[in-house]
């Protein structure tokens, strides 16, 4: 995926001119006509078609299509698992908020991660809701990654550290989250590694789906970026 574009430069710049603030960190991500699209524009922008798995193929050759759609019957919970599934929800709601992060796009994490099962471990050792790694796990201070919310704080936190360093890059972000910074900064994108880019592409699906309850304003809590101009007449946007 390529750097942010001169005009979208431009883009952002118009809006946090007049020198008033402009609340919400722009998630953003390209579309299939290599459109950049902002996740958190007014008023809401269209759903994103979800695109066909690129990688996934049968014996034959020919492409298996893996991702569920939207109208796909959701696997009914007896009730112990609703009653689990709502406290989860409700740490999700309040996790979310303390890092700025879009709940919808946490739940698309965590089915795509663990399909909700806390006590999951993967074969490579990720541990949890979110699929935390022991190392990662350590430096965000969770202490036990099979307590739900010790894992989604970390995860959480994890997630919004990756779209602040992407600079709100949701592509680059998800794919860091599976497949570590180090090698989405060599790739300069999304590493051709058939596991991560099935991941983005299975995390994306469900974030934009119908129904998924995305949030247009889901970053109002950042802080606000204002313009100001230096003496010698430089235009400078600044979020301090």
């Amino acid at each position: 995926m390529r750097s942010l574009s001169s005009s979208v430069v431009i883009l952002m710049g118009l809006l946090v001119l007049w020198a008033v603030p402009a609340h919400g960190q722009i998630v953003s991500y390209v579309d299939t006509d290599g459109k950049r699209v902002f996740v958190n524009a007014e008023p809401a922008p269209t759903v994103r078609t979800p695109k066909t798995p690129l990688l996934r193929t049968a014996a034959n050759g020919e492409p298996l299509r893996t991702t569920q759609t939207s109208l796909e019957a959701s696997p009914v919970l007896s009730v112990a698992e609703q009653a689990n599934r709502a406290k989860i929800e409700e740490m999700i709601r309040e996790v979310s908020a303390r890092y700025r992060v879009d709940p919808a796009l946490v739940r698309a994490v965590i089915q795509t991660e663990s399909n909700w099962n806390s006590s999951a471990v993967s074969r490579k050792g990720a541990l949890g809701l979110m699929q935390l790694v022991p190392g990662t796990a350590q430096q965000l201070g969770v202490s036990n990654a099979f307590d739900p919310k010790q894992n989604l704080d970390g995860g959480v936190h994890y997630l919004h550290m990756l779209l602040e360093r992407y600079n709100g890059d949701l592509d680059k972000a998800l794919a860091a989250y599976n497949a570590g910074p180090g090698a989405v900064d060599r790739a300069g994108g999304i590493p051709q590694y058939r596991e991560t880019r099935n991941y983005v592409q299975k995390v994306t699906d469900s974030y934009f789906r119908p129904g998924s309850d995305r949030l247009p304003r889901a970053f109002d809590m950042q802080r606000p970026i204002y313009r100001a101009v230096e003496a010698d007449g430089r235009v400078v946007f600044t979020n301090e």
